[in-house]
């Protein structure tokens, strides 16, 4: 077993008389009445870079070189009045925020009223102003959570004529399977392109993943175990056929087995070598691949897209639109709206609309059905959960980037139907079944997807820097069994949550 590392807490600020040698302010940002945290916190330094607070209300920045303890901080969320203050005036561990009082602006009193149906209106209106699709280079930290729950586990045990495969070993089959499994990848790189995912490219700087490998172990003991069973009982010019309800697939024993080693000669042996460099380099391809396909579904989803599944403003008649309240985020007037579908469509949410410019700065939404369900021959698939959110800020040009995302995707997966593991014999003719394994499976799992995502910086880029882009995609996740405080040490990332920092694998494999 491990000798389990000290979780350290990160909330910690250090300002020393040489503010030069602070590079971190890490803190809690919270209700000044209430005490409870504040999540999605703006946190600006000078107005330029910054973070979002985590669902915990926490941040860590990291402070560059040039840093001075003159430098403004500026603290901002929907609803509470804005904080800014030098550097060196932020000593505590947790910094409060006071709820705004909402006194209108005379110049929007004085305004015309717009009901939310002339609100949304102006923001479709001034969409191609505030929002642009031009080629781009974001940097940016995601991180991919994955947790699943095995709901149900059941099986009728039929018939086995091989004695190894009884009920003993299949109730071992079901204790090695994890009735939960928890998994987190988080990397930092750069992104470029547009909103097309065939127009993308991704350059990683660092990445890690957290999981226990003990779960994988358990299963690839239990298919050594199989694999040493069938060895013994099935011979080599058979065949399987694996039948559950009306379909049926083939497995050569060939396919299971593997050959012996011992009479390998150097041409096999380097015939290996090089299929396990080949394994290896298209593990390091298909990392950065697939992260890059993560990416590109979370930047077609944004709102202001024609093709975009949140179509409540380009598709609006689908919707109804209700007027909520009127806030501030800092200094900024800001109405807010909620919506639901009229007939099929498939989400609901909360709208905050700048009064002055009418763009969208953060959405909420959440799905109110079920978004794809299939079912066929005892195996089901609900598609349950679609909820997140859009943070936006404004840059220099005035003009609307992505901030912040957050989703969460659900799934629910069921089988329940016979399964029959059946030996054929290649060369006996007629009746030339020779075992069978036959049961009945009835099994059920849910799995939740969070995505997170950051971006710190974005900025235009032409066609000729885009193509000149050369993806990196030999770095690959370091493994952790429980999180590490220090590996992020010297980036900006989104702070992470108490259920990461508490997870911890069952046994580290080096």
């Amino acid at each position: 077993m491990l000798n389990f590392k000290t979780l350290f807490p990160i909330f910690l600020v250090a300002f020393a008389c040489n503010f030069n040698q602070a590079q971190v302010i890490s803190s809690v940002v919270k209700d000044s009445a209430t005490q409870q945290p504040i999540p999605y916190a703006t946190i600006l330094l000078s107005n330029k870079k910054g973070v979002i607070t985590n669902e915990e209300g926490r941040f860590s920045l990291l402070l560059d070189k040039n840093s001075k303890d003159t430098d403004s901080l500026f603290i901002s969320c929907i609803g509470y009045e804005g904080l800014r203050k030098p550097l060196n005036q932020f000593t505590e561990s947790v910094i409060f925020l006071s709820a705004k009082p909402i006194e209108l602006n005379p110049v929007i009193v004085s305004n015309k009223q717009y009901t939310a149906e002339e609100l949304i209106e102006q923001v479709k209106e001034h969409i191609d102003k505030n929002y642009s699709t031009a080629l781009t280079k974001k940097r940016l930290f995601f991180r991919d959570s994955y947790h699943q729950n095995l709901t149900k586990s059941n099986y009728t045990f039929k018939e086995s004529t091989i004695a190894a495969l009884n009920e003993k070993f299949l109730d071992s089959v079901l204790n090695t399977i994890p009735k939960k499994s928890s998994r987190y990848t988080e990397i930092l790189g750069d992104f470029y392109g547009k909103y097309e995912k065939d127009n993308q490219k991704l350059t990683l700087i660092k990445a890690s993943e957290l999981y226990d490998k003990q779960s994988e172990l358990d299963i690839t003991a239990l298919e050594e175990k199989f694999n040493d069973i069938l060895k013994k009982n099935i011979k080599h010019d058979s065949y399987f056929k694996i039948k559950s309800g009306l379909f049926g697939t083939k497995v050569d024993v060939d396919e299971i087995f593997t050959p012996e080693n011992e009479g390998a000669d150097a041409e096999a042996l380097k015939k290996e070598l090089e299929e396990k460099k080949k394994k290896e380099e298209n593990r390091k391809k298909n990392f950065a691949s697939f992260k890059k396909g993560s990416l590109g579904k979370i930047m077609e989803k944004q709102f202001f897209l024609k093709d975009s599944d949140l179509n409540f403003i380009h598709k609006d008649n689908r919707y109804s639109f209700k007027m909520v309240d009127f806030t501030y985020i800092g200094d900024d007037a800001v109405y807010i709206l909620d919506f639901e579908p009229k007939r099929s469509a498939d989400y609901k949410g909360r709208l905050y609309i700048h009064a002055d410019d009418f763009a969208i700065i953060r959405l909420d939404y959440s799905n109110v059905k079920s978004l794809r369900t299939f079912k066929l021959l005892g195996v089901s698939l609900d598609q349950h959960l679609d909820k997140g959110k859009m943070i936006f800020s404004k840059n220099e040009e005035g003009v609307y980037h992505l901030r912040y995302f957050e989703e969460e995707l659900g799934a629910k997966v069921a089988i329940k139907r016979p399964l029959k593991i059946i030996e054929l014999n290649k060369r006996v003719k007629g009746r030339n079944k020779q075992n069978e394994l036959s049961l009945k499976i009835d099994m059920a799992s849910s799995g939740v997807n969070r995505h997170e995502v950051i971006l710190f910086d974005s900025e235009t880029i032409t066609s000729q820097q885009f193509n000149a882009v050369q993806e990196n995609n030999t770095v690959l996740p370091t493994y952790m069994p429980n999180y590490d405080p220090e590996f992020w040490k010297g980036y900006n990332i989104i702070e992470p949550n108490q259920a990461i920092k508490d997870f911890t694998a069952q046994v580290e494999v080096n």
